[in-house]
């Protein structure tokens, strides 16, 4: 094998053998440490070797271990021994730095098991170099605060974690282990220019609204529609679950058929979908009712203000028949605990409008998600390679004095500066198009 076969050049290899699924190289360094490492005297004498094996990047198919012949020295200065420094070699672990690089980044799109086949070490190495990729992608990646935040949840590996969002460029931008009150403080507490936010959306979880109140109390919490309006379809599954128990068995498939037609607005029905409906609201007044409080509930969001909101609602809570309150209490529930966070909304009509894209990541995750841990499956949406919605900016516009050239009484411009001298904008990463990152996955590429 030739000498340069590594291509590494702190290395001179010495020998080399081939088995039938690993290359063993034998090498030492070019080029001897002569000082002490630790009182940094040349007064340094050869103290013996000994052999480390240095796992380096797969070749050929084959696995490669680097059996470093190293040099360990004894100071007359100081009296310590000491092994020479392994250039290219990871300080953490016993690979080259190229390898550790590697892992890295194949971690992101392979699963540990096999990235440790591959490289012939332990899973559990894997997932400790996949830990420190992670550590550092967190420090370097940077994704702009939101002036309109989202808060909603997404379950995986079966628990609720909470998804955090930017509303006006409908990108994710973190991942929490879970949805509790001391999480989503500390998240919001790490935003640098967490004041910038104007607008937080969220469901009617308790804890999102207090943790953003404390600690970032200027910005306007925003109930998001979507889980408002959803209520009104669990009160009408409610009325039609409660009538079965009157109903033949042909006629409850019937309802069952027909329970999409009574969750679909009115409007969107066909002439086929209308008579059936028709049909089940004249044989059953009860089932009648359940779909206008339903119809109602959702004109509501049709309000022009807050007022009027508030006015259409109470209408709506007066036109409930007793038979039928208990079905819809949930909503009323609601209501009365979020109220100036319900009406927020016509004030400022922001909302999670990404919930099917993240209903989509749920399920291609289902089929990922198994084998990897959280930690695995959060960095595989946050970090993957061609994921993010990057923005290069223009720079803002500056009025100057126009500066005369005497030899061409020209104007200078921009281009006219030295490099030194241009007005530079940092790409913005405004997080993760979830859209984009389904498809990824969906292809294979994650």
């Amino acid at each position: 094998m030739h000498r340069n076969v590594l291509n590494l050049t702190a290395y001179k290899v010495l020998g080399s053998n081939e088995s039938e699924h690993d290359y063993h190289i034998k090498a030492e360094t070019a080029v001897p440490v002569t000082i002490c490492s630790n009182c940094r005297s040349r007064e340094v004498v050869g103290y013996g070797r000994v052999e480390v094996l240095v796992h380096d990047l797969p070749m050929h198919g084959k696995r490669v271990g680097i059996y470093v012949d190293a040099r360990r020295f004894k100071c007359k200065s100081c009296g310590k021994t000491f092994m020479e420094h392994l250039p290219e070699v990871n300080a953490s672990r016993w690979m080259t730095e190229r390898l550790v690089k590697w892992i890295g980044q194949r971690s992101m799109t392979n699963t540990f098991t096999g990235i440790a086949e591959e490289i012939g070490v332990t899973e559990g190495t894997i997932r400790n170099v996949f830990s420190d990729y992670v550590n550092e992608l967190e420090r370097t990646v940077k994704f702009e605060t939101p002036k309109w935040m989202g808060i909603d949840e997404i379950h995986i590996i079966k628990k609720p974690r909470a998804v955090i969002s930017n509303l006006h460029n409908n990108t994710a931008i973190n991942l929490l282990p879970n949805r509790n009150k001391k999480t989503i403080a500390t998240y919001l507490s790490s935003l640098k220019d967490r004041d910038t936010v104007q607008y937080v959306a969220m469901d009617m979880w308790r804890p999102y609204r207090e943790a953003v109140n404390e600690v970032i109390p200027d910005a306007k919490v925003v109930v998001d529609k979507f889980h408002v309006v959803r209520m009104a379809n669990v009160a009408m599954e409610s009325v039609r679950k409660s009538l079965r128990a009157e109903l033949s068995p042909k006629q409850r498939r019937g309802l069952m058929h027909d329970r999409f037609v009574l969750l679909r607005r009115q409007s969107q029905l066909t002439d086929q979908e209308n008579f059936n409906l028709d049909g089940w609201t004249k044989n059953y007044p009860l089932l009648g009712e359940g779909y206008r409080l339903k119809e109602e509930f959702f004109n509501i969001y049709q309000a022009p203000s807050k007022q009027q909101a508030q006015m259409l609602y109470e209408q709506w809570l007066k036109s409930i028949p007793a038979e039928l309150r208990g079905h819809y209490e949930p909503i009323i529930t609601a209501w009365s605990n979020w109220q100036p966070y319900i009406l927020e909304y016509f004030n400022h009509p922001i909302t999670n409008a990404y919930t099917e894209s993240l209903n989509s990541l749920i399920r291609v995750l289902n089929r990922l998600g198994r084998g990897y841990s959280f930690e695995a499956l959060r960095a595989k949406i946050l970090f993957s390679r061609g994921s993010h919605k990057i923005v290069q900016n223009r720079p803002k516009f500056d009025r100057r004095e126009a500066q005369y050239d005497v030899a061409f009484m020209g104007y200078a411009t921009l281009n006219d500066l030295p490099p030194s001298a241009q007005p530079k904008e940092e790409p913005k990463n405004y997080g993760v198009d979830i859209d984009k990152l389904v498809a990824m996955i969906e292809r294979g590429e994650i």
